[in-house]
């Protein structure tokens, strides 16, 4: 947020994205906290093992450490900051803070899932416990980048409008879609664009403790983490609401 209040430039990486200085300042001080841990991390920002090293890792943490860049750019207030802890593959723990909104949401299958704020985040009584979402949105409302347009999930789409009738968008940026699929305020993210492992490891392991899910569009599997392509695949997920449906 120093940074973010002040008139600051971005630069080009090597695949075009933009990064900024508050990218690089977060990604060493998240670095330097988990270090510690002596668990390897994988992170946008990191240098990255290459596979044949972190193929014999039984866990990872999976780190963005400013998840929306061009929001951040924008000043519109929608990017985030997420961790996930990978075990085996699985993400097992998320976290996803938003420091626009001075909160965080954490959680796990074995912990639960909570929000709260940056300055009570010590004080446990202050933790709002999220519970899984009992009936969907109606209209069902669909969760979605700013920038989305139907594309190659205009199929998706239209198979919704049949079963549900009319939709509702709700914009965001980043992972600031988790807060939408954790709350209630919306029922499903489809994302036929790339996104790398980074960009949803943390919400993948909130939304299913949440009996939620995030799954391969082509398998119906759960995405899987620390594979030899950090791209994900497309994928669609769901709060519990909509699985039980």
């Amino acid at each position: 947020m120093e940074v973010y209040k002040t008139d600051f430039t971005a630069i080009k990486k090597k695949d075009g994205s933009p990064v900024t200085k508050a990218d690089m300042d977060s990604s060493e001080i998240i670095t330097q906290y988990l270090q510690p841990t002596n668990i390897p991390i994988v992170g946008e920002e990191s240098e990255i093992a290459p596979f044949k090293e972190r193929k014999s890792w039984n866990e990872n943490w999976c780190i963005d450490p400013l998840d929306g860049t061009r929001m951040f750019l924008k000043k519109n207030g929608e990017f985030s900051v997420n961790i996930a802890h990978i075990q085996k593959g699985k993400s097992v723990f998320g976290i996803i803070a938003s420091p626009t909104h001075q909160r965080i949401l954490f959680g796990g299958s074995k912990f639960g899932v909570y929000k709260c704020a940056f300055d009570t985040i010590d004080d446990i009584s202050t933790w709002e416990k999220q519970k899984p979402r009992k009936k969907s949105n109606n209209p069902l409302t669909i969760t979605c980048s700013r920038s989305y347009v139907h594309g190659s999930g205009y199929k998706y789409i239209q198979l919704l409008e049949r079963k549900y009738g009319e939709l509702v968008y709700l914009r965001k940026g980043s992972a600031m879609k988790f807060f939408a699929l954790a709350d209630g305020r919306a029922d499903i993210y489809a994302r036929f664009a790339p996104t790398m492992e980074w960009d949803i490891a943390a919400g993948q392991a909130i939304l299913e403790a949440l009996g939620g899910s995030i799954v391969n569009v082509n398998d119906n599997k759960p995405l899987r983490y620390n594979k030899e392509s950090l791209y994900n695949p497309t994928f669609i997920a769901k709060t519990k609401a909509i699985i039980k449906v």
